[in-house]
């Protein structure tokens, strides 16, 4: 660990979000000064201590970052408000970032929705203008792209299908749910942000980051059934009849991220390698357990 006491310190933003729960128990657990960003004031119940440092700022507004000099910034908020940032951290002497996209880089790219077409360009953009001001500035980043994170408990995606399961007892399907899905967990992902982070294979590369386990729409539903000690039923739709249900639910409170698309998704692969990030810095996801407190049993897997 560096001695300086700059070195000792990491920034995080969107602290408060899935990852940072997971993630700032880590960084202080690793012995880093944390200096979480919160944009309302509110922080994260998982971490306390004298080494976590919170900070109200709207980093929409860059010159509200605080002018800690720390070794590195953690970026959770979205990927297209961080190369604003990058001249701020330049001001502080920041010489290391890693930042979150998605693989919806690549999966989204020719959705028929055009707000899902703008977020693919707009993750595209921000990777270009992170690789330009940080080449200038000799900044070493790093750029991660996960699957389909979840936790359970803070996601949108396993704890919507979850939440429907507890209400309804079933869960409807668009033909046979054959797509293949890589779910993974955040705190899978708050690890790889520590393994990169001192990891000089790492600098100046973008990570696809999935699960441990691949299985088919329909199994991962399957598993989370099973998780909620519930046996597995099904409505199997026609994909007009999904599509039009979940346009009629976009008009209920919260339902308003969900598309027509996630009914021809069902039956579509969206699987990436993670072999790169297992070569450069050791990435080991754990298999599909929704709602299982699991542990790494050796180093080599999951229990």
């Amino acid at each position: 660990m560096p001695e300086s006491a700059s070195s000792l310190k990491i920034i995080v933003t969107g602290a408060t979000s899935i990852i940072g729960h997971y993630l700032l128990p880590r960084l202080m657990n690793a012995g880093y000064e944390v200096h979480a960003i919160s944009r309302g004031g509110e922080k994260n119940p998982a971490a306390t201590g004298n080494t976590l440092i919170w900070h109200q700022a709207d980093i929409i507004h860059p010159e509200q970052l605080p002018g800690v000099k720390a070794r590195a910034l953690i970026h959770l908020a979205p990927l297209w408000l961080l190369p604003k940032l990058l001249p701020v951290l330049n001001t502080c002497r920041i010489k290391r970032v890693i930042g979150f996209g998605s693989t919806s880089l690549f999966s989204k790219a020719n959705s028929p929705d055009p707000c899902e077409r703008e977020l693919t360009v707009r993750f595209s953009k921000a990777e270009e203008a992170i690789r330009h001001h940080c080449g200038i500035a000799q900044t070493n980043w790093t750029v991660f792209r996960p699957t389909l994170v979840y936790d359970g408990v803070r996601d949108k995606n396993i704890k919507r299908i979850a939440s429907f399961i507890r209400r309804y007892g079933f869960f409807p399907l668009v033909g046979e749910a054959a797509g293949l899905r890589q779910p993974v967990h955040a705190d899978d992902l708050a690890e790889a942000c520590l393994l990169a982070l001192e990891q000089p294979a790492t600098f100046n590369r973008a990570y696809n980051l999935s699960g441990g386990e691949t299985l088919t729409y329909r199994q991962m539903v399957e598993r989370i059934f099973s998780s909620l000690g519930k046996p597995a039923r099904f409505i199997i739709l026609p994909p007009w009849m999904f599509r039009g249900a979940i346009r009629a639910m976009t008009f209920l409170p919260g339902k308003r991220g969900m598309t027509p698309e996630m009914a021809t998704r069902m039956n579509a692969d969206l699987c990436f390698k993670h072999a790169d990030a297992t070569r450069d810095f050791g990435f080991l996801p754990r298999p599909f357990l929704p709602y299982a407190k699991t542990c790494r049993s050796s180093p080599d897997g999951w229990k």
